[in-house]
């Protein structure tokens, strides 16, 4: 009796079908699995052996043979469980083998045939509603993958439940996304008392997704600054929720039962290995900047980063995207982020106060930012310095706008740019646009013009510094609610290339 069913095996955020089939044929007792399994799915074997005994369901004394084809892919992970038990039933003919041909269906399975939720639901769901089929998946597992429209989710407490429902004793309830109410931020800008210049990058940064390098002592409010940049982002667009969740539920980091409500923001310790930052490990899963795809990556202390880790951003920063490549894996992962670095201007952290600084000053400074190289740095489209905040400022009642406030300015620069670009493929924001697109948008007046052509001169701008100067006059001209981008846009997008954080 041969008997197939179908799971996925995923490559990146692509959710590969992999057939499994299975074989019941005269030979010695065995049961084998072949198509190139890993451990986790060679044990599978195992766990399912043990739960259909569990449920009383005894091995024929016949040779059992399960492929998992294309068998030159890698599979991987413990959700190939319950297509190989489904094939295995099937097979034995204790469900309907064409119950189970049409379907996907993922999930691990306990020693006692209960199934355990599994990373990647939401892909699956993805994969199943494009190959036109029904997704079984565990009972913990469906209000994620019920979130992509028109899929067919069937989830399941167990084996025993799913054995119930195929055969038409007890079917089971298809699965209905949690709607989970968004939580509201307690954070706002009026909290960080002082900084107006370094809150005006900041909604600058958000409206444009410009990359954005602060640098300042310890305690100036770098922190506080980055971590209420969210709170004036715009809310994720349907495709956005679902592309930056299906990154995460690949990561095993969704929250139960539903999709992100609002934008990531990600902060990994300086202490990150490259693997962890741009992802990889042993299966070339998603790093920190893909995680934070669609949100914010905020790296504190960003010059006691390993260099290594601190020259993989540069590609992706350009790109949008993350190629891992392994002698076993070649994926990629979408990482479109907004960069927050934040970096005190020497070790010690008191260049900026001569009573307070050591004496290798202002050595110690150039060495310190030395260790970020120049193209990185040049990719940052705003160098902000961040002055310390003394005793009298922290006594003053709260200052400048409310982050709800800002973020209806940020919102209404940000549709202004989508009706712009709305032809373009890939641009969204003006960090996005480039080539002669960008000369189109961004043209600036006579006098912007000329201020421009002085400053390259004087600042020796690089074309890429160039181009960045370009994209947050643009910005700034949004913001101001003006068509043209003039002079006064360009002033103050050149004032923060001005400061160079290794000349501090």
């Amino acid at each position: 009796m041969l008997a197939r069913t179908t799971t996925v095996a995923f490559e990146g955020l692509e959710a590969r079908p992999v057939a499994v089939q299975c074989a019941v044929a005269p030979g010695l007792p065995s049961l084998s699995l072949v198509g190139l399994p890993d451990k986790a799915v060679s044990e599978a074997r195992e766990r399912v052996r043990t739960a259909l005994g569990e449920l009383g369901i005894a091995l024929p004394a016949r040779r059992v043979t399960i492929s998992l084809s294309p068998a030159d892919l890698p599979k991987e992970g413990a959700h190939f469980d319950l297509p190989i038990a489904l094939a295995l039933l099937a097979a034995l003919e204790i469900v309907p083998p064409e119950a189970v041909e049409g379907a996907v269906s993922i999930g691990e399975m306990g020693l006692d045939g209960g199934l355990v939720p599994v990373a990647g639901a939401l892909p699956a769901a993805v994969a199943a509603k494009a190959q036109g089929r029904l997704l079984f998946c565990p009972e913990a597992c469906g209000p994620e993958a019920a979130w992509v429209e028109a899929a067919n989710v069937t989830p399941a407490p167990s084996l025993r439940a799913l054995i119930d429902h195929l055969t038409g004793a007890a079917p089971l309830p298809s699965a209905r996304e949690a709607r989970l109410p968004p939580r509201p931020s307690i954070l706002c800008l009026r909290d960080v008392r002082g900084q107006e210049r370094a809150k005006r990058a900041l909604e600058i940064a958000a409206a444009g997704r410009h990359h954005l390098f602060l640098v300042g002592p310890p305690g100036a409010g770098k922190s506080m600054l980055a971590a209420r940049l969210p709170t004036i982002l715009p809310p994720l667009s349907a495709m956005e929720a679902l592309e930056t969740s299906m990154i995460h539920s690949l990561a095993g980091t969704l929250p139960e039962g539903g999709v992100l409500q609002s934008r990531p923001f990600q902060e990994p310790h300086h202490t990150a290995s490259v693997a962890a930052i741009a992802g990889g490990g042993k299966r070339a899963g998603p790093g920190q900047i893909s995680l934070a795809h669609n949100g914010v990556l905020f790296m504190d202390e960003f010059p006691e980063f390993p260099r290594a880790v601190l020259e993989t951003l540069r590609q992706p920063i350009e790109t949008g995207e993350v190629v891992i490549a392994r002698a076993n894996a070649h994926v990629r992962y979408p990482c479109r982020f907004l960069l927050v670095a934040a970096a005190n201007p020497c070790r010690c952290g008191m260049l900026f106060d001569a009573a307070a600084a050591c004496s290798r000053a202002p050595a110690c400074g150039e060495d310190y930012m030395g260790r970020v190289s120049g193209p990185l740095m040049d990719r940052f489209d705003l160098r902000l310095e961040v002055p310390a905040v003394g005793p009298s400022d922290l006594a003053l009642p709260p200052s400048g706008d409310t982050s709800e406030a800002v973020a209806a300015r940020v919102a209404a620069a940000r549709a202004v740019q989508a009706e712009r670009y709305a032809g373009a493929e890939d641009v969204t924001v003006n960090a996005d646009v480039g080539g002669d697109a960008l000369m189109e948008a961004a043209r600036p007046c006579a006098e912007g013009a000329a201020l421009l052509d002085r400053a390259v001169e004087r600042l020796r701008l690089t074309a890429r510094g160039y181009h960045r100067v370009l994209k947050v006059a643009r910005t700034i001209a949004d913001l101001d609610a003006s068509d043209a981008v003039r002079r006064p846009h360009l002033a103050e997008a050149l004032s923060y290339r001005l400061i160079d954080p290794k000349a501090t």
